[in-house]
């Protein structure tokens, strides 16, 4: 049997992973490995180790990343961590392949121990641009340790190859979170009341989700900015999730765990785990902050997203996104944009740009016939011709 490595570090990824979980699972040729490490380990972060376990992954290893006593790690001791640790763990269980995603810096740093131990790398979601954070450097870095590439677009693939990474080796399957929406039960509203212990008006909830700012020293103040808002359009009831690990987000959990207990129709969740998220997008009439999911999974729900600030600069997505600035009149401005009826038509009838809904086979599909020729990590330098 092939063994392969499956690395989930924080729960947004492990979202995405989960289609390829399944798809792995489903093979009888291979052998998941999968390891568990990151926020996923933490109380302050939900502990969503638990959603792992419930969505029936009862076999994986843990690397406890995390050293901090209930302040946010820093993150080169965190990513020191997690090359040392994660090494350790390659010389007793080494895989024949790992599959990553994204663009965290722990990713980077468990990338740094599977090139060095020389085994091959399966990134997910390259040749993306986010200008508002260090993930876009993370993630590229992360490119050229790697030696294969699933993107979700064409223009994705074609950053890439102009990253220099060869043609062949470059996949364009779509993007899983298609897969998740698509072949997901979700819960009905009645059971989403009982599980989160408030009740839901459809026709007035909105989701909040802001994360640091990491290219940028002000993410306070851009969070202020939009509970300023918030304040203003008070007949709304808002559901927050909590801020990942990031440098600065444990202050901005305490801020909002503040600010929802101090105002009335606001709520904050640890973690909302893949199933009950995907279904309030189901029930919900706006998302708003600064988190990828609001670009990526959320059009498919028809309705819009306000995506504040630079942390998602530059990504590709469709017209239900309102981008707009962070500062107070900005904020309102697309607040009262995404209330408008004709903009809520028309995101009615916003057709998808992210694939078909099987990504994860096609992934799996691939990795099939690659683990069947010989694989090396060594790989040559792709020119672009370039005209300029």
């Amino acid at each position: 049997m092939k063994r392969i490595c499956v690395i989930t570090a924080a729960r947004a990824e492990y979202g995405l992973l989960y289609p390829v979980l399944k798809e792995i699972e489903k093979c009888k040729e291979f052998e998941l490995q999968l390891v568990v490490s990151g926020t996923h380990l933490k109380a302050e972060y939900g502990y969503t180790k638990n959603e792992i376990i419930n969505d029936g992954f009862l076999e994986f290893d843990e690397i406890d990343i995390i050293d901090a006593d209930g302040e946010n790690a820093d993150v080169s001791e965190t990513m020191s961590n997690a090359i040392l640790r994660f090494a350790g763990y390659l010389t007793k269980k080494r895989p024949d392949i790992a599959i990553m995603l994204g663009d965290r810096y722990e990713m980077m740093a468990f990338a740094i121990a599977l090139m060095n131990a020389r085994v091959p790398i399966a990134h997910l979601n390259g040749g993306e641009v986010t200008g508002g954070l260090l993930d876009e450097m993370y993630r590229h870095c992360i490119t050229k340790m790697s030696t294969f590439h699933f993107v979700n677009c064409e223009k994705h693939r074609k950053r890439v190859i102009q990253l220099g990474e060869p043609p062949q080796n470059v996949f364009n399957v779509g993007d899983t979170c298609v897969d998740n929406i698509r072949n997901t039960k979700l819960m009905s509203l009645e059971e989403l009341e009982k599980d989160l212990g408030i009740e839901i008006n459809p026709e007035k909830l909105i989701i909040v989700t802001f994360h640091p700012v990491t290219a940028e020293n002000n993410s306070l103040e851009q969070l202020e900015n939009m509970l300023e808002v918030i304040k203003h359009y008070d007949s709304y009831t808002y559901l927050f999730t909590k801020s990942n690990s990031d440098n600065e987000g444990i202050y901005i959990n305490q801020r909002i765990e503040k600010f929802t207990a101090e105002n009335a129709d606001c709520f904050l969740v640890d973690s909302l785990g893949r199933v009950k998220y995907l279904s309030l997008l189901n029930v919900a009439v706006l998302v708003m902050g600064n988190s990828s999911s609001g670009i990526y999974e959320v059009p498919f729900f028809h309705i819009p997203t306000i995506n504040i600030g630079n942390r998602q600069k530059d990504r590709i997505h469709g017209q239900t996104v309102i981008d707009c600035g962070s500062d107070v009149k900005e904020i309102d401005k697309a607040f009262q944009l995404s209330r408008n009826k004709d903009f809520m038509d028309q995101c009615k009838i916003e057709e998808n740009i992210f694939g078909d809904g099987h990504t994860a086979r096609k992934i799996i599909s691939i990795i099939e016939n690659v683990l069947q020729a010989e694989m090396s990590t060594e790989k040559s330098f792709y020119d672009v011709d370039f005209n300029i």
